[in-house]
């Protein structure tokens, strides 16, 4: 027979109510009551028939978590998985490809989609409701979670100023795609907010937020006559490409170049040397992004939202000061 739950109530030692919000995911329980319903669910082996629950509420309790590339998003879809776990949800992944023009609803039938990509956030009409992750840009009908980018990059200038370095490069996102960043008229602002003079060629714009898109701005800024001696990059994934194009040219990082990110990717840490950053916490930004799809759920006509997250600037080994070995 069956364990119902009931039967979890009764070990618990709590109401029958109580136990189905745990297993629903309503997020007004306490933590202690929480884990008590939990331990008895555990210790019954219980297993919502979740077939059942789709047809009678319409929800299947599952997100996706659509990035462009499967790699490099472990730490964040990881605690992804914990947030919606809080909230009663699972997590699939949706790998899309990275070149292509738009978000397809996706595969498996989903609650809502946490978007973690470049690719346009706007839901496909008659989808499931959509959180962009990253930058907390406004603008779409999509609702937004992640740190302000352009706060984030004039403390990445700072930071190369800080560390002695004169002639700061950029390396962003060109208009009019989705995740623009670091346009003409910002980076000068930036640069000379921070005493800098913007020098022509040094900003270069890409067609999108990839690898090797950082590695042929990253060649072009390098084959110029007055050579940047930093550079500051829209992403951890233009980053990582800058530093494979320093070291195919023969320019020691960051003695000759300085290069630092935004985005806090896992693979930075793993870069050598490790890439710079500013990033969110990981766990914050899940909590916030997981909250916010679970209202938008519950609510998918309201306005759209933006939540800024606070960031860090992660110091490591491609932005020693210039003077340093």
């Amino acid at each position: 027979m069956s364990t119902t739950l009931r039967d979890v109530a009764r070990l618990a030692q709590v109401s029958v109510k109580t136990v189905s919000n745990v297993v629903n995911g309503y997020p007004h329980v306490s933590d202690g009551m929480r884990r008590r319903v939990e331990a008895a669910l555990a210790a019954l082996d219980y297993h919502p028939n979740r077939a059942a629950r789709t047809l009678r509420t319409g929800r299947t309790r599952v997100l996706a978590l659509t990035v462009a590339e499967a790699d490099g998003v472990g730490v964040l879809a990881r605690a992804v998985v914990r947030a919606a776990a809080r909230h009663g949800y699972r997590v699939v992944i949706d790998p899309v490809d990275p070149e292509c023009q738009g978000v397809a609803t996706p595969p498996l039938s989903v609650d809502g989609c946490l978007l973690l990509t470049d690719l346009p956030a706007e839901p496909p009409t008659g989808g499931p409701p959509v959180v962009r992750l990253g930058q907390a840009t406004a603008g779409g009908s999509a609702d937004r979670v992640g740190i302000d980018h352009a706060r984030a990059t004039r403390d990445a200038v700072d930071h190369l100023v800080a560390t002695g370095r004169s002639r700061i490069a950029a390396i962003g996102v060109a208009p009019g795609q989705p995740s623009a960043t670091i346009g003409r008229q910002g980076y000068a602002e930036v640069l000379r907010a921070a005493g800098r003079d913007p020098l022509p060629g040094h900003l270069q714009q890409v067609p999108a937020d990839q690898r090797s898109d950082g590695y042929r701005a990253a060649r072009a800024l390098l084959s110029q006559r007055r050579r940047p001696d930093a550079v500051v990059c829209a992403s951890d994934a233009l980053a990582i490409g800058a530093l494979c194009a320093a070291a195919d040219a023969g320019v020691r990082v960051p003695q000759d170049l300085a290069v630092i990110g935004v985005g806090g990717s896992e693979e930075g840490r793993w870069t050598r040397p490790a890439l710079s950053t500013v990033a969110a916490d990981p766990a914050f930004l899940a909590r916030q992004a997981v909250a916010r799809i679970v209202a938008r759920i519950a609510r998918p006509d309201a306005a759209p939202v933006t939540v800024v997250t606070p960031h860090t600037l992660l110091a490591r080994e491609s932005t020693r000061t210039s003077t340093s070995g």
